[in-house]
């Protein structure tokens, strides 16, 4: 946010030109004669120029004025991923700020992205994975976040500082991290051996002693992940280097792979484990976390990273360039920050938190479970999907011809 000094000196500036505005008005009435037009013309082209000139000045003068600290504009329209926020959180947040919200929900990034790039729907805030905030911000989809406006910030843990895809935090803040492997029953586990691999989804004999079916998310940047791990390539060197021809190769094994799944499912894969309807899922972490603990179901099921890794992820909040209701992001921005509601979140959610005040609120079901705040050698083998860039098409194409 630009500082009080320079907007006090763009106000200065606004008034200034509405002084010449009226001069040049006064001087082009007062003229008179044929031989005065050519001035007169010149002074209203001027006062014209300078008054729109004014406007625009007085305009940015009142942007830098910022949002104080819970300050509110108006109703919020929040655009968020499903089952990633506790009902009654909204509902504390519309009755201290006397604003109401309006919660709707999308199924992958790249959903939520066509939304805010074709601006059929304005949407005040929104909650990008940590690639997509890259991908947002180079194409100025996002609005610089305004931090004298959340002071709660400061209980971001410090493992979350200078992330590569938005080091100095201008349009983000962290939500919550996860990360993405395979849930399966323990039958299905023991059936390959006990060891948790790829294999159980991208090797047909493998997946051959799966006793009931097999889904994976309807996201290709996680498929096209999980195929790559699979096939031993690293995902942040593959896509950082351009490496067009292993991510063709992922595409031709996700397709190889589709005749012999269920579905693509991003929303319903931790309630088809725990119900039965498959017994291998490819998914979040918190999904599983939150239909085991509903369903009391960790004496039958289990929660793994394959032994070849996996993706770890942040998504974030950010604020949609535009955003008709900023001041009120930013308070639901700081609401989320606050050390217990941050709690409540995970609490809900079954995730990560990046909110370290957070810690103490937090279930100890929840801080204790390896599937949620995996161990240093599990969580070693685990990578960030970086912003593909070019790729990122490609990546599209490979999932939808895999699916066709």
């Amino acid at each position: 946010m630009t500082g009080t000094s320079n907007t006090r000196r763009r106000l200065r500036r606004s008034r200034w030109l509405a002084l010449l505005v009226a001069t040049a008005l006064f001087a082009a009435a007062c003229g008179g004669g044929d031989d005065d037009a050519d001035a007169d013309d010149a002074a209203t082209a001027a006062a014209t120029t300078a008054a729109d000139d004014a406007t625009a000045d007085a305009s940015a003068a009142a942007e830098d004025e910022g949002c104080g600290p819970g300050e509110t504009d108006g109703d919020l329209a929040f655009y968020n991923w499903a089952d990633y926020m506790d009902e009654e959180l909204l509902a504390a947040f519309e009755e201290e700020t006397g604003i109401s919200v309006d919660y709707s929900v999308y199924e992958s990034n790249e959903q939520m992205l066509t939304q805010v790039e074709s601006g059929a729907a304005i949407y005040d805030l929104v909650v990008p994975s940590d690639y997509m905030v890259a991908l947002m911000i180079s194409e100025d989809l996002l609005r610089p976040l305004d931090y004298d406006a959340l002071p709660n910030f400061a209980n971001i843990d410090d493992a979350w500082d200078n992330p590569p895809f938005d080091p100095e935090h201008r349009f983000h803040v962290a939500y919550q991290w996860g990360t993405t492997g395979i849930g399966m029953t323990y039958d299905a586990l023991d059936a390959i051996g006990g060891e948790s691999s790829w294999a159980v989804i991208f090797d047909a004999d493998t997946a051959a002693q799966v006793p009931g079916g097999i889904s994976m998310l309807d996201d290709a940047p996680e498929a096209v992940s999980a195929a790559l791990k699979y096939l031993g390539y690293s995902i942040t060197e593959t896509i950082e280097s351009g490496n067009e021809e292993a991510i063709r190769e992922a595409g031709a094994l996700l397709k190889a792979t589709n005749d012999r799944l269920l579905k693509y499912d991003s929303v319903t894969y931790g309630d088809d484990l725990v119900n039965g309807e498959v017994d291998v899922a490819h998914g979040w972490s918190g999904g599983f976390a939150q239909a085991f603990f509903e369903t009391d179901a960790y004496e039958t099921h289990v929660y793994t990273i394959p032994v070849e890794g996996g993706v770890r992820w942040v998504d974030t909040m950010a604020i949609p360039h535009n955003a008709d209701n900023v001041c009120s992001a930013h308070a639901m921005i700081n609401f989320l920050l606050d050390a217990e509601n941050g709690a409540a979140l995970t609490n809900y959610t079954y995730y990560g938190s990046p909110n370290e005040a957070a810690t103490p609120y937090i279930l100890d079901e929840i801080l204790e479970d390896p599937g949620i705040y995996p161990p240093p050698d599990v969580y070693a083998r685990l990578e960030l999907i970086p912003q593909m860039g070019d790729l990122g098409l490609i990546v599209q194409d490979m999932l939808t011809e895999a699916k066709s």
